[in-house]
């Protein structure tokens, strides 16, 4: 009889640690974050194998906020086609990647946020004064990124004609860069976040016009069903917003580009 009750013992251990983890309530667990790792002033890793970027620092903050330590959290490379799957799957607790809220995506999964707003903007050469919005690019080569949504706003706005002449897609928006210092192309556009976080690493070279032509609401995806967690989070990030963190969080990361973005959003909830 002893050995059974040992067992039992045992069991129930087991079955009330498995529970603690599975309730995501901080302090001992490792907080597992998605985010991007190629993305100057958003989400990159390091030759040290340290993260940086303006996800990164809403990431930690957040986490500090539901209970964790720099050193339970593990961030784990989240691209653009495997956002929701990494959460529906419970691979992370988790996702601060660029990620767009829209309705097609809140079916799958649940948003946090916004924490910050952005939109497809132009960059362009600093000593360039020829564009000074989306409408000059008519007649101007641009650079932008093989399956990003950025290439085909453009090309449905000035049709086929000019995608064949003036659009040259690369893998990524920092194989870009070189051709735009180079006066191969005159401008790179997206998202205007995106474009901050790489300038910002050549100051005085590049321009954000400034005057985006979309609007992207980057929010924190948590699961479907966990309200709980979604608005532990929206109090998080606006504590962040009060606390004067955000803005550190922005000067930080997108240097001189940070003036495009003084003010933090109001937090949706649904």
């Amino acid at each position: 009889m002893r050995v059974h009750r040992v067992g039992a013992v045992v069991i129930t251990v087991v079955t009330m640690a498995a529970g603690l983890t599975a309730c995501g309530s901080g302090g001992g667990d490792t907080f597992v974050v998605g985010v991007k790792f190629d993305q100057p002033g958003l989400g990159q890793k390091q030759p040290d194998g340290s993260f940086k970027g303006f996800d990164v620092d809403v990431a930690k903050y957040i986490a500090k906020e539901l209970g964790y330590k720099d050193d339970k959290i593990e961030f784990k490379e989240a691209i653009s086609a495997n956002r929701e799957s990494f959460i529906q799957q419970g691979q992370v607790n988790i996702v601060v990647a660029t990620y767009s809220i829209n309705d097609e995506r809140k079916k799958k999964i649940a948003f946090a946020g916004p924490y910050l707003v952005t939109g497809q903007d132009i960059l362009t050469r600093a000593d360039d004064t020829s564009i000074n919005g989306v409408d000059d690019l008519k007649t101007k080569k641009v650079c932008g990124a093989q399956g990003s949504s950025s290439p085909k706003r453009l090309a449905d706005k000035f049709g086929e004609a000019w995608k064949s002449q003036y659009l040259t897609e690369q893998q990524g928006y920092g194989a870009c860069l070189p051709l735009l210092e180079n006066k191969q192309v005159d401008a790179i556009s997206t998202d205007a976040t995106i474009l901050a976080g790489f300038a910002a690493q050549s100051p005085g070279k590049f321009r954000l016009v400034g005057k985006p032509f979309s609007e992207e609401k980057y929010g924190v995806g948590v699961k479907l069903e966990d309200k709980d967690t979604r608005e532990k989070i929206n109090k998080a990030l606006e504590k962040m917003f009060g606390d004067g963190s955000w803005k550190k969080a922005v000067d930080a990361n997108f240097g001189e580009f940070g003036r495009f973005f003084t003010t933090p959003p109001t937090i949706e909830r649904y």
